[in-house]
């Protein structure tokens, strides 16, 4: 039986209302083909998806409360999140470190079988010189402020030594009005993964999050680590990538890969915050738009689903809405979230799961560590559909089956879906069981033998495509709820 609702305490801290249901994700879409079954949502411990990391930041400047969202982490099926440290609020009298706000983060992650991924960011104007704590504040500048923070930094690798072991140096320090140099830049982010390494030698350090994929900052910053000989220090160097079509931008990606190949060849690349809001904000990256609960969900697949297609590892932003405040302006709640929430003064309470929040689910559950890209050489071309369209390469790992990840890439995510007609070639006999999965919904269709035609070791499929991610494999690698679609002699599990 299938419960049309969960209602689960989290580790005591109250009800998560989070739908289950086959009929969970409302996505009407025009296709012929039998639906056979539903994708099940697979939580923390079911999975390994060590290549996703859920936003669970601005915290440190209180735009958000992990108390009101902590309970609907787990079900996701992420099993790392984001969170900055927030030097301001950690010291908020110099020399007294007050870390209880982010240990409540921490613990009850490390509880859930989630890692946590601590960015350094943001200055302390408790300190002349010290740095603003809003974004674009630029670093700590003066002698104190950068002793000060020295000492904070050691702090924070002491404490958490054992327990945290992904860190990132400084959130977008490439924004406009910064005032940062390659130079300071480099200084900055030098001495501070020395105080890294020397407290936990196995970290990994991201040298910045950088607002996006920007060649002309990666190139001279990663000269500048060889000229100093520090490239050492460093695991990655994540970007954010923020483009009303998620799929604009890889080409500076592909860029900033071949610079590090050439320069730094020990740094990888990570895309490190991306998504949309869900509806007309005043402010925030990609606001102004007339987004939807379901332009959002799309977007948000499309920018995490290409990050994994082209091999890097990919943050979803934001697990709940924020409650936006600079230093002298209330933006209001920005509603980047996979949960609707209310702002500050209601407890930043719970107000609805998001259709983003079930589809980002269902791509987990499906495009996790049991799968892998393909080679380069694509063995899935679309020889007959939209000129945007994009097809991704995967298999799943312990069987060699394919999975073919697809959509319209041409425009911003539509608030309609139309129905377009695609071939695809695949280098491989017919799939057993084959069916074409709608990410957004999480609905599965049989593919008719009607629409595949094999011919000397290559299959042709006819199927669907639209702008948001579909897939074809066999439904043998799936885990499917069949109760409310099998009928007789449908049951794919039926050998």
């Amino acid at each position: 039986m299938i419960a049309s609702l969960i209602l689960t305490a989290m580790l005591g801290m109250g009800d998560v209302v989070i739908d289950d249901s086959p009929t969970r994700v409302e996505n009407i879409l025009e296709i012929d083909f039998e639906p056979v079954g539903t994708l099940r949502p697979k939580a923390v411990g079911e999975i390994s998806s060590t290549r996703w990391t859920l936003d669970c930041g601005g915290m440190d400047r209180e735009h958000a409360d992990w108390r009101a969202v902590r309970g609907y982490v787990a079900p996701l099926g992420i099993a790392r999140i984001r969170q900055q440290a927030g030097w301001a609020r950690c010291e908020k009298d110099p020399g007294m470190y007050d870390f209880a706000w982010l240990d409540q983060c921490v613990f009850d992650a490390k509880k859930m079988g989630v890692d946590v991924w601590m960015e350094l960011s943001y200055g302390n104007p408790r300190y002349e010189g010290g740095g603003g704590r809003q974004l674009n504040a630029g670093f700590p500048s003066s002698e104190e402020g950068l002793a000060a923070w020295d000492r904070w930094v050691r702090a924070m690798a002491e404490h958490y030594k054992g327990v945290v072991k992904d860190w990132c140096i400084w959130n977008e320090p490439n924004g406009r009005g910064t005032g940062n140099t390659i130079e300071t830049a480099t200084d900055f982010a030098v001495r501070t993964a020395e105080i890294l390494r020397e407290i936990i030698p196995d970290a990994n350090i991201d040298a910045f999050a950088l607002t996006f994929a920007d060649p002309a900052w990666v190139e001279p910053f990663v000269k500048e680590l060889k000229a100093r000989g520090k490239t050492h220090l460093f695991n990655t160097i994540a970007y954010h990538h923020y483009k009303h079509n998620p799929d604009d931008g890889y080409e500076d990606v592909e860029k900033c890969r071949e610079i590090l190949a050439q320069y730094a060849p020990s740094l990888k690349l990570k895309e490190g915050e991306g998504g949309t809001q869900s509806e007309w904000c005043l402010n925030g990256a990609l606001s102004r738009k007339h987004w939807t609960e379901l332009t959002q969900a799309k977007y948000d697949l499309r920018r995490s689903l290409g990050d994994l297609s082209h091999g890097d590892d990919t943050e979803v932003f934001h697990l709940c809405d924020l409650e936006y405040r600079a230093v002298t302006r209330h933006w209001g709640l920005l509603r980047y979230g996979l949960l609707k929430t209310s702002g500050q003064a209601d407890g930043f309470r719970v107000l609805k799961v998001k259709k983003a929040y079930y589809a980002i689910q269902n791509a987990v559950s499906v495009f996790n560590d049991a799968l892998e890209l393909e080679s380069e050489t694509t063995s899935a071309i679309a020889v007959d559909g939209p000129e945007s369209m994009v097809v991704y390469d995967w298999k799943d790992v312990e069987s060699d089956t394919p999975v073919v990840l697809f959509w319209n890439a041409s425009e911003t995510p539509s608030n309609e879906n139309n129905m377009l007609k695609a071939k695809l070639t695949v280098e491989s006999a017919a799939l057993k069981n084959p069916v074409w999965v709608d990410v957004l919904s999480d609905n599965a269709y049989a593919i008719p033998e009607s629409c595949i035609k094999a011919s000397k070791g290559k299959t042709v499929y006819s199927v669907p495509a639209y702008d948001s991610p579909v897939f074809i494999t066999s439904a043998d690698i799936l885990t499917l709820d069949q109760s409310w679609y099998v009928r007789e002699g449908k049951d794919l599990n039926k050998k």
